[in-house]
Formats: C-alpha cells, sequence, structure tokens
C-alpha cells in the first residue's frame, strides 16, 4: 500500500531536535494513569512531533516532566493509542527525568542537552511558563509555549527581550489562528467591518477537567488564564492596528468548584473596554470561560459574536455540522478540522489538522531561521503569535485576575503614547 501522506524528506533547511516540556493531557493524552477523558486521548505535541520526524522535519525528540514515576505508563499509554495505531511511527524519545526521580528543576538538565536552535515545546501549568521559557531561552533554543505565555506583563516584557537580545523565535501555541472559521472572521473584520464595537466570547469545558487540573485548578491558574485566552488572542490578532484594550473589568461565578474542595472560580467573565486608534472611539468585549459545564455533545463550547461598525460575524467552533453516533459512547458533534486521529490506510492522517499545522509552521519556521533563509522578526506579521505581538492579551488576563483579586475594581491599562499598542504597565482605575 501507498504511505499515505507521502513523507516529506529533508529540505535544504534541515531537521531541529525537539523537547517537549510537559507530559500531560495535550503533550501525551495520559491524565490520572489513563487516556484523557476528552477530545485528546491520544494526545497531540508528541503524536505531531512523532510525525514530523517521519516527514523528515524533527530528529531527537525529549520529553520532560516532574515525575518521572510516570513515564514507564505514559510509554505504554503511547504504544497503545499511537504505535498500535497508526503505522510507521517511531516512538523513540528521551524522559526527563530517570523513571526513579521527582524533579520540578529536571528541565534544566534536559534542555542543557540539547543545543542552540533546537526548539522546546512547553505545555506545562502556566506559573511554570516562564521560568522554563527563560531557561530555554537563555541556551539559545527556540520556544514554543501553550497559552498564556505568561502570567504577567513584567514577565512578558522580560521574555520579549532576552528572544531579541538570543535572536531566537518564541511564539504561543493558539491554534485557533489556524482555525478556518477563525481565520476568515479574522480576515472580514479587518477588511469589511470597520470598527470595533462589539464581541462576545464564550469558552467551556465540563466538570470533571476540575478533576484533571485540580493540580493547579485555584492554586496557581484561573479559567480565565487558561480559556479566555484563546478568544482575547483572537481580538488581539483582528484588531492589530485597529484598536487597543484599555480597562479590564472582572467578575465571576462561584460555587460548583469549592463544593468539591476547590477553591476557585467556577466561571470568570472580562468586560474588556477597547479604544479604536484612528478616532479614540470605543468598543466594548465580553470573554466568558467556565469550567463547570455539564457533559454535552462537544468537550468544549466555544463560540463568538463580533460586531464592527459596519457589519457582524458569528462563529459556533463547537457544531461544525458532524455528529457521530457509536454504540456504548455518548452522541457527539466533532471537530476533525482541529485533529483528525481517524487513520487512512493505516497511516495518521491530521498533517491538515490546525492542531497540527500550529506546530508546523512554527517548526518550519525555526527551520528556516537556522538555516538563515529567515530572521525571527520576520515572523512579526501575525503569521505566528510572537512573544513581540501578544503583550496585549497577556495585560489583559493579568489585570482581569487582579481586578477579581481588587473586588471587581476596573483595571487601566498603561501605553507610553496615545497611539502605542504594546502595553507597558497596569494599574488600578482612579474613579
Amino acid at each position: 500500500a501507498p504511505r499515505y501522506p507521502p513523507a516529506i524528506m529533508s529540505s535544504e533547511e534541515g531537521k531541529v531536535d525537539v523537547l517537549m516540556v510537559g507530559t500531560g493531557e495535550y503533550t501525551t493524552g495520559y491524565v490520572g494513569g489513563t487516556a484523557a477523558d476528552s477530545d485528546k486521548g491520544a494526545g497531540v505535541v508528541a503524536l505531531t512531533m512523532f510525525d514530523f520526524r517521519r516527514r523528515g522535519k524533527v530528529d531527537r525528540l525529549g520529553m520532560c516532566g516532574v515525575n518521572g514515576k510516570k513515564f514507564p505508563g505514559i510509554r505504554a499509554h503511547m504504544k497503545r493509542c499511537i504505535e498500535e495505531v497508526y503505522n510507521d511511527m517511531d516512538l523513540t524519545c528521551e524522559t526527563f527525568p530517570s523513571d526513579t526521580e521527582v524533579d520540578p528543576a529536571a528541565y534544566i538538565k534536559a534542555s542543557s542537552s540539547f543545543k542552540a536552535g533546537d526548539v522546546a515545546i512547553i505545555f506545562t501549568p502556566d506559573d511554570t511558563h516562564f521560568d522554563i521559557a527563560l531557561e530555554c531561552v537563555k541556551k539559545g533554543m527556540h520556544v514554543m509555549v501553550t497559552k498564556p505565555i505568561v502570567q504577567t506583563l513584567e514577565h512578558h516584557i522580560q521574555l520579549a527581550k532576552l528572544a531579541a537580545e538570543k535572536n531566537v523565535l518564541v511564539g504561543v501555541e493558539v491554534h485557533k489562528r489556524l482555525d478556518p472559521f477563525y481565520a476568515d472572521a479574522r480576515d472580514r473584520a479587518r477588511s469589511a467591518l470597520g470598527n470595533f464595537q462589539y464581541m462576545y466570547a464564550y469558552m467551556s469545558q465540563p466538570k470533571h477537567q476540575l478533576d484533571t487540573f485540580k493540580a493547579w485548578a485555584g492554586k496557581s491558574s484561573d479559567i480565565s488564564y487558561y480559556l479566555n485566552s484563546h478568544h482575547i488572542d483572537f481580538s488581539e490578532w483582528t484588531l492589530a492596528g485597529i484598536a487597543r484594550p484599555v480597562r479590564v473589568t472582572a467578575t465571576a461565578s462561584s460555587g460548583v468548584a469549592k463544593a468539591r474542595g476547590i477553591d476557585t472560580e467556577d466561571s470568570i467573565t472580562l468586560a474588556v473596554q477597547w479604544q479604536n486608534l484612528d478616532d479614540k472611539t470605543l468598543g466594548c468585549a465580553l470573554y466568558t470561560s467556565s469550567w463547570v459545564a455539564p457533559k454535552s455533545d462537544v468537550h468544549s463550547q466555544q463560540r463568538f459574536f463580533y460586531m464592527g461598525s459596519r457589519g457582524e460575524i458569528n462563529v459556533d467552533q463547537a457544531h461544525r455540522g458532524c455528529t457521530v453516533a457509536v454504540d456504548d459512547a455518548p452522541f457527539a458533534s466533532v471537530n476533525p478540522l482541529f485533529m483528525k486521529y481517524t487513520p487512512t490506510n493505516g497511516m495518521f492522517a491530521g498533517q491538515a489538522s490546525y492542531g497540527v499545522k500550529s506546530f508546523e509552521n512554527f517548526i518550519d519556521a525555526c527551520r528556516k531561521v537556522n538555516a538563515g533563509k529567515a530572521k525571527p522578526g520576520d515572523y512579526d506579521d501575525g503569521s505566528i503569535a510572537t512573544v513581540h505581538t501578544t503583550m496585549q492579551g497577556t495585560a489583559i488576563l493579568e489585570a482581569g485576575r487582579r481586578s477579581l483579586d481588587a473586588d471587581g475594581r476596573p483595571m487601566d491599562i498603561v501605553y507610553e503614547s496615545e497611539t502605542s499598542e504594546e502595553p507597558v504597565g497596569i494599574k488600578p482605575h482612579e474613579f
């Protein structure tokens, strides 16, 4: 049988070595000793990297966690969900720390075994992103971090400065930019819908995710950082050069998580005032995220309504018109545009999925930079969510957390000038 799709042999750009930091749901699909009870049972990052190696883009792979005692279970899980499902998948991967160690600083030793120009992909709890990314950038590695890239504007500015000094590509993994519905909505908004007026965005996950994330939920991060970051990034990407966020007011719902012994908000809504740059008119965006939704036909409800001064657009990302009903499984609305796990002729066939494309764009960009065919700054044009073009998102998320902690007091986002789009600080609003 022919290979499907055809293997792409190493081009003149050469291969990169990749260190995956984090061993949880998005990297491996392994949660609590078994496959994740979500739409990512086989994981995304590791599966994608194994396929990139098959296609000649990636060579050496490493995976770093905190608890090495999980690795035997992770290897067995990947063998069952990847090697035994897809043909021609080589799961060779060095792991850090050793199978008998527990070491929260294992990423330091792991990154030391990689060289400048290699790639680190960080999918770990939010409060660890900054330290791990900084360590990898110091070593000259290109770095991709899951959203939110960091939790404070101060850390974001520090990371951006070091990335520029080291001349490396640092980006945020925000795959919604590759969703054709969202990408088209962005282009329509920019080209035809005029100045920004109003946006409402909602994103949820079911209650059992509180158990998946119990190690950090409410302790080091919250549902706004985790889910609102998607649509906030969409706004920053869409409104670049058009509008900037100037004030954030947060409100929350509570009760369900606390009844489970987890001291965190159930849902968080951020009301964000945006200022159009050309005429200083104002727009308002509401971003709501929740992790106490019931189990339903989708793992994650995701939708938004966007209105500009000359038109509007609605997107329901959760329902693409495809439903699946199988014996002994719940009725499901599926989204193969995100990740296609079903093999074709025995081969992994998810290369066109935006969950894969997000990583492929970044890996290809790093290969080009390493080959001298591109500079990291070339990707500040919106083609990749770089550390230099995502500061507004971090400012909104941090301001939201600070507003909640100040009992709903609005927080102003500070800029150097009337025309600047790069925030430099956050301060409580003075009435």
